[in-house]
């Protein structure tokens, strides 16, 4: 039976989604902020800027109004970067089947969204401006997924997370096909953390692959790739109990180390990418802190979300007093107070 569904946001990801949902014969709307994708999108059935070489099916359209992609579907999905989800939220609020609780409402962004009470998890922040019936309700999506290569029908899982468990799995089946496996979850706040935090250590991952690669050292091998991957779950997993995570093997499933050593180790993974060009390009070299570096992201020509969560997951470590040395590091590397090759010397140092 078809079912109607928008999806907020036209990046690679929330394209790639919608592709796996259009294919299933499902009428798919994406509401694209940038008219050149929408009509790209309509016109040549693809996503040329954020999603090349992969044909659209015809079941799935684009408009560039809110109320126009987001009315009378069964099922939402809210797929833009973190630092645009609040706007594109509070734009959405007008519509009618969200204000009577008449859709299903999904998250696929990943980072923290910034409050007058600090950093939170999306899905809490969501709840303080959605009606009641939302409460409780909404379905975090994550796992070990590229857009290119789910949209390239590459075999790989995703898990469903809800305090709601039927809405989990309405998701679950929603998005389910023979090469994505869907898995539910109650465990909202771990799978949020863990989606989150692992930018952040990919882009260390990516700066020591980067002096790896150079010859930066010759002490850096696969191994230390993997030294600095463990630690890195260990500080999710830190900070997903301190944020009030619910199941310890969160951090053990596709959702904390699938998600993580995909992100670290793929070719298509952005903050790898942006780790290796802080190495190789210097690129740093023309932003004065971190903050300068969150308002002028467009220059980088790509989206690391890590940026953003290394600034918040700072402020939440020092608010709960956890030693997170690789993300409270990356933070001090991207305002430029510590030096890349001396933070990498020094973490391995302190674990001997």
């Amino acid at each position: 039976m078809s079912v109607k569904i928008a999806v907020l946001g036209s990046g690679a990801w929330g394209t790639a989604v919608a592709k796996v949902i259009a294919e299933k014969k499902n009428e798919v709307v994406i509401w694209s902020f940038e008219e050149e994708t929408r009509d790209d999108i309509n016109r040549k059935r693809q996503n040329s800027r954020y999603l090349p070489d992969v044909e659209l099916p015809e079941t799935l359209s684009a408009v560039s109004d809110i109320e126009e992609a987001a009315e009378g579907k069964q099922f939402l999905i809210y797929a833009v970067p973190s630092m645009f989800l609040l706007d594109t939220l509070k734009k959405s609020l007008s519509v009618n089947s969200i204000r009577e609780g008449k859709t299903v409402i999904a998250v696929i962004t990943k980072g923290f969204l910034p409050t007058e009470n600090g950093p939170r998890l999306i899905l809490e922040t969501m709840e303080d401006y959605l009606p009641g019936f939302y409460h409780h309700s909404l379905v975090y999506i994550s796992g070990p997924s590229h857009a290119e290569e789910v949209a390239g029908g590459k075999l790989t899982g995703l898990i469903a997370a809800s305090e709601n468990a039927k809405n989990s799995i309405r998701f679950r089946d929603l998005l389910k096909t023979p090469e994505l496996f869907v898995f539910s979850s109650l465990d909202v706040k771990g799978v949020q953390v863990s989606a989150a935090a692992k930018n952040v250590i990919a882009i260390a991952f990516g700066m020591l692959d980067a002096i790896k690669s150079i010859g930066g050292s010759s002490v850096f091998g696969d191994g230390t790739e993997s030294l600095l991957l463990a630690a890195g779950l260990n500080e999710i997993q830190t900070l997903g109990k301190a944020l009030g995570a619910t199941h310890n093997e969160t951090f053990t499933s596709i959702a904390g180390i699938g998600d993580l050593d995909v992100t670290c180790r793929s070719i298509y993974g952005r903050n790898r990418r942006f780790g290796r060009e802080i190495i190789e390009k210097n690129i740093l070299e023309s932003f004065k802190n971190i903050d300068d570096l969150l308002s002028r992201i467009g220059d980088i020509g790509y989206l690391p979300e890590g940026i953003a969560a290394a600034k918040y997951i700072k402020i939440l470590a020092e608010k709960h007093k956890l030693k997170m040395p690789v993300s409270t590091g990356m933070c001090r590397i991207l305002n430029r107070e510590l030096d890349p090759y001396e933070f990498i010397q020094d973490f391995f140092k302190g674990l001997m």
